[in-house]
């Protein structure tokens, strides 16, 4: 039982490093594994260190495609949404959060679906898409590590190259993943040195899942990436759902 519960961790570490490399969406689908082998609330202390640890590869890999303006604009709403976690994360039923997220993840998939059917070149301009989808992105981010799905809804409708969607979405969970870490050490203690020795024995299999998601997404062309990563998202709601 040990032995299958390392080898489902071990996928769900490449299925990590996948999802840094910039296969968007399937971010869902590790959490959901780790979170069935070691508990919803222990397993985000042993996820957290193994985003880290891809964020840093990622940001040094596409660095030169960073466009900070838009991190500038989504970033301050999802720290004030980490920050609103943190205080009602424990007085939210599970049940209902997933079903919540869930269903808004669906229903923006959808709108965004809409939204290039009509105005297929325009983009979202007001302040308030960037506060909503900050705001979501922190309170899923820090309750679930979930906040992907919301990240990928924004920069998908921002219309930015593959790249650039990648190398921006990359410096973005780095700074908010590092500023989460203090409240799962001291505030939540989800990150001991029983989950630490755990993270340490995944780390390989992050790199791995780089590597070959580096190579995947070299060969996807800009349209084939976005709808792609709508796909993924699309099916993330569901993985919320079996976590």
């Amino acid at each position: 039982m040990i032995e299958s519960n390392y080898i489902i961790a071990c996928f769900s570490a490449f299925l990590i490093g996948m999802s840094k490399s910039g296969i968007k969406g399937i971010g869902v689908l590790f959490v959901a594994i780790i979170a069935v082998v070691h508990g919803a609330k222990n397993s985000t202390g042993i996820i957290m260190p193994l985003l880290v640890f891809g964020d840093i590869f990622a940001v040094i890999y596409y660095k030169r495609h960073t466009k900070w303006i838009y991190i500038l604009k989504f970033l301050p709403w999802m720290v004030f949404g980490v920050l609103v976690a943190v205080f009602i994360g424990r007085d939210i039923p599970e049940s209902i959060f997933k079903i919540l997220f869930s269903i808004i993840i669906i229903s923006s998939v959808f709108f965004m679906w809409i939204w290039d059917s009509i105005n297929p070149k325009k983009i979202p301009t007001n302040w308030f898409f960037s506060l909503l989808m900050g705001k979501l992105a922190g309170i899923t981010t820090m309750i679930g590590n979930l906040a992907g799905p919301f990240a990928n809804l924004y920069f998908l409708a921002l219309r930015i190259p593959k790249n650039e969607f990648i190398g921006t979405s990359a410096w973005l969970f780095f700074l908010i993943n590092i500023f989460k870490l203090p409240f799962h050490i001291f505030s939540w203690k989800t990150i001991n040195t029983e989950s630490i020795n755990i993270t340490l024995t995944l780390m390989p299999m992050v790199l791995i899942g780089l590597l070959v998601g580096v190579k995947i997404v070299e060969k996807i062309n800009n349209e084939s990436y976005r709808k792609l990563i709508l796909f993924f998202t699309a099916f993330s709601a569901l993985g919320i759902l079996i976590t």
